[in-house]
């Protein structure tokens, strides 16, 4: 069984979609929808399999629209914000997929795997800080309808990107600002990430321990090209080993303060939010 050593990992950040939340078929979901009605009379449907794992997933949602139609040789024009859903540009189109994925969960609300749950309290028992990020503006608002808030020192999400002008995935500046905030170096901090490009950052960004999620079992190759120095298909496939060292945290104990705000206003909808995520 894979291990996170706490000697060395003195804090572990957790991408929000597919890793935490079960949310990831939710995207992909409402991305086939919009797709596929763009597409009619002009392209093969969109496949939830192929298309969004290799052009959609992890990415910002825009970064997303653009990759996804340049893969079927389509350019459409930026437009703005003010687009509205039904707009032939990729604002449009993205916003058109915002409003089916808020519609869904706030349907249905919002399950988190037990599994990450069960490994969030172990690491938590034992010392480590643990920060949960996103470039998804509803980050915090799906952390809190799956009643996990309690278990984040630290949230990063797309206002927090906008913000800061912080460069979507494969760029690592989403996990190393989460990084920072936690005060831990790179190289103490271990990612858990289920995308290609999540897990390409992760490694870009020099962090001590990155755990790639392959819960469909079938991208466990490719999740250790992009950097993965563990692939498992279930959290409940990874250990703790040890306790934080005192240094290693204010107080040497675990935590289990709500996840704290940075800055900015923590609305629903962003035009640059993640791909293949809310």
């Amino acid at each position: 069984m894979a291990a996170i050593d706490l000697a060395t990992v003195h804090a572990v950040v957790f991408d929000t979609d597919g890793v935490v939340t079960d949310t990831a078929r939710v995207h992909a979901a409402a991305w086939k929808h919009v797709f596929d009605a763009f597409l009619r009379g002009r392209s093969a449907p969109f496949d939830v399999r192929d298309d969004y794992l290799r052009h959609v997933d992890g990415r910002p949602r825009l970064d997303g629209v653009r990759t996804f139609l340049a893969s079927r040789g389509v350019t459409l024009p930026e437009g703005s914000p003010d687009d509205g859903p039904d707009a032939a540009t990729v604002h449009g189109l993205g916003l058109a997929k915002d409003a089916l994925f808020v519609a869904e969960i706030r349907r249905h609300g919002v399950a988190a795997f037990p599994s990450a749950v069960a490994l969030l309290h172990e690491l938590r028992r034992r010392g480590c800080r643990t920060a949960v990020v996103s470039a998804s503006r509803h980050c915090r608002a799906m952390v809190a309808s799956a009643g996990l808030t309690h278990l984040f020192d630290v949230a990063v999400d797309g206002v927090d990107s906008a913000r800061l002008g912080l460069a979507g995935k494969p760029d690592p500046s989403l996990f190393l600002e989460a990084a920072r905030l936690l005060g831990t170096p790179a190289g103490r901090t271990a990612v858990v990430e289920d995308a290609l490009p999540g897990v390409e950052a992760a490694r870009r960004g020099g962090f001590g321990l990155v755990v790639g999620v392959d819960r469909s079992g079938e991208r466990a190759e490719a999740l250790r090209a992009a950097g993965a120095d563990v692939v498992v298909e279930d959290l409940a496939e990874l250990s703790v080993a040890g306790r934080v060292p005192r240094t290693g945290t204010a107080d040497g104990q675990a935590r289990e303060a709500p996840m704290v705000s940075h800055g900015g206003s923590h609305g629903d909808s962003h035009g640059g939010e993640q791909g293949g995520r809310p």
